[in-house]
């Protein structure tokens, strides 16, 4: 791959802990339903930060306020230091690759990379080896003569990008560009992706609704719902610290107790979830903690009858190829979740005893005001 350089004009010269990318108060409604509602965000140069949630969300015609596609109706969008709220999106240095791709179907693969050079009149000469560079970035100098019908998804994919990139774009945004993909080729295409902007240095903000996409790619990630971001932190924190139930339950899989606080767990009725509390949480005093599958250990039926933990059985059992997931029906009438190894997938039968066994390290406390 060739070494691929961006201009950096004097007046984008980045300032010392200033966010490149700023959103504040940012508010959008149609037809009086609200889309977007008050959101302010920050992007530092370089990052990468995905908007993740449900259709419906907010967070595509949040892209595409920033983008400058869709005018909001209160707050402000930065970039670099410079108001652009205002700016239509040509002038706001902003590369955007559609979830449809969008390309010209009359047009070869140079061509549709090549077609900011294009309208931009750049000379012909500089147009053609700057369509090359940018080709040989995505891996695609050998395809330059074909048209979009003649490339499979992953690679129309990848002329939408370097067409993003052919603009010298201060900010890559990406909606949803690999929701058409299959599971095998998205993969590989995260990595590349990923790869290309590390190198690259270039501001990224993604959208999808596909959690494992959102945390392979992220140094953040910023949960949406109805129009207002309600988390925002690392694919770590967002998964093993959740700010409120929604995001306990919306991402990945999750057990959640709600009980009495007593010193070394929560108490329920018929049972007990050991579980580290902090001391500043006072005895009796009603918490929710969660527990993900991974942290719940299964004893297996020969042993589950001398084992110091809740007692169940066997309901359902799916395999996941690295691991089996298995669902218990609790003697207290709860449903669990958790994760074993797939090597054991034999020792888990529907309707066989077992004992549940939650590890107390890894229970997550969720803060007060978790809306249910």
């Amino acid at each position: 791959m060739s070494s691929l350089a961006f201009e950096t004009p004097e007046r984008l010269v980045p300032v010392a802990d200033q966010p490149h990318i700023r959103v504040s108060g940012v508010g959008k409604r149609f037809s009086g339903n609200v889309a977007v509602d008050g959101v302010s965000l920050d992007l530092a140069r370089g990052e990468f930060v995905t908007l993740l949630g449900a259709s419906g969300c907010g967070k595509t015609t949040l892209l595409r306020i920033i983008a400058g596609f869709v005018a909001a109706d209160t707050g402000r969008v930065h970039c670099g230091g410079r108001d652009v709220t205002g700016q239509p999106p040509a002038q706001r240095r902003m590369g955007l690759v559609f979830q449809s791709y969008a390309l010209f179907p009359t047009k070869t693969v140079a061509q549709n990379i090549g077609f900011s050079s294009h309208i931009r009149s750049v000379p012909r000469v500089e147009a053609q080896a700057r369509v090359r560079e940018l080709a040989a970035l995505v891996e695609l100098d050998q395809l330059l003569d074909r048209y979009p019908h003649e490339l499979s998804g992953g690679q129309q994919q990848r002329v939408a990008l370097a067409r993003a990139l052919a603009c010298d774009p201060e900010v890559l945004l990406l909606d949803e560009p690999m929701s058409a993909l299959d599971a095998r080729i998205r993969a590989k295409l995260r990595i590349d992706l990923r790869r290309l902007v590390s190198r690259l240095g270039i501001t990224t903000l993604y959208v999808t609704h596909d959690q494992e996409e959102a945390f392979a790619l992220s140094d953040r990630v910023a949960v949406m719902s109805r129009g207002r971001i309600e988390q925002i932190g690392t694919p770590a924190e967002i998964y093993h610290r959740p700010a409120t139930r929604f995001i306990a339950e919306f991402v990945g899989m999750s057990n959640l107790v709600t009980g009495r606080a007593t010193e070394h767990g929560v108490a329920v009725d018929g049972g007990f979830w050991p579980a580290n509390l902090p001391r500043t949480i006072e005895k009796g005093r009603t918490v929710t903690l969660l527990y993900r599958p991974e942290h719940l250990g299964l004893v297996a039926p020969a042993r589950a009858a001398v084992a110091a933990g809740m007692p169940g059985r066997v309901e359902m059992t799916t395999f996941c190829g690295a691991h089996v997931r298995v669902q218990v029906r609790l003697e207290t009438g709860e449903d669990v979740v958790a994760d074993v190894p797939s090597a054991l997938h034999a020792d888990y039968r529907k309707g066989q005893p077992v004992c549940v066994v939650p590890d107390a390290d890894n229970a997550w406390i969720l803060p007060d005001g978790s809306r249910p």
